[in-house]
């Protein structure tokens, strides 16, 4: 089964994650119904990766700079 997340928001694609994990650890879906599941989990995960990891591009932080202009620079993820 191939899921379309093109049109799901972050959040709307984490809730079917979270919902199908919950699922899956509850033992109570048949096996054939959990590998079509955990397939659609997959995809889900990377779909939120992917967006996780846009987002993270986008951060920036600011900064005073020594002469104390403010400037904005990219977000260490170390830091994180």
């Amino acid at each position: 089964m191939k899921i379309n997340v093109e049109n799901l928001s972050f959040e709307e694609a984490l809730e079917q994650l979270e919902t199908i994990v919950r699922d899956l650890e509850g033992g109570k879906i048949k096996l054939d119904d959990a590998v079509e599941a955990y397939e659609k989990a997959i995809t889900l995960k990377k779909f939120c990766e992917e967006k996780l990891k846009n987002a993270q591009l986008k951060i920036e932080k600011i900064e005073k700079s020594s002469n104390g202009e403010l400037v904005l620079t990219p977000l260490d993820t170390t830091e994180q």
